[in-house]
């Protein structure tokens, strides 16, 4: 068996993503994988965080003997173990978990202080009790 690193197609209609997987080579191209390896999404933003790879097996493959597609190995090339874009990929990363804290956070209301309570509810009980009294001086002056 002749194994092959290759792009799965996964996704929808006009949102393309795929997953690297090491694949039997005579498999369909979204049939059984052996492992996967990591992920491609060409729609990410961020040029340099579109790949992410498990640098460790994908060396694993490579040395028993696998073979990667042209798109793959050129992946590899710039984001594998001993990648050039490495650190390109570093920063995107962080620039991309950065654009998603857009929304600030939400202020804590502020406590009202324990005086100011008992005042309130004084004044609330002596509004009505000159308003009783506003009635009974009408009253009066209506006779």
């Amino acid at each position: 068996m002749s194994v092959r690193i290759r792009l799965k197609k996964m996704g929808r209609t006009h949102r393309p993503f795929f997953r690297v997987c090491a694949m039997d080579q005579r498999s369909p191209r979204d049939g059984r994988v052996i492992e996967e390896l990591g992920y491609y999404d060409p729609m990410c933003p961020e040029t340099d965080a579109r790949v992410q790879l498990k640098s460790d097996r994908v060396d694993h493959w490579l040395s028993v003997g696998a073979q990667p597609s042209e798109k793959v190995a050129v992946l590899i090339k710039k984001y594998g173990t001993d990648g050039t874009h490495l650190d390109a990929q570093k920063e995107a990363l962080e620039r991309l978990g950065k654009r998603k804290e857009y929304t600030p956070a939400p202020a804590a209301p502020p406590q009202p202080a324990a005086k100011e309570e008992p005042a309130a509810e004084e004044a609330a009980a002596e509004e009505p009790a000159a308003e009783g009294e506003a009635v009974a001086e009408a009253e009066a002056t209506a006779e």
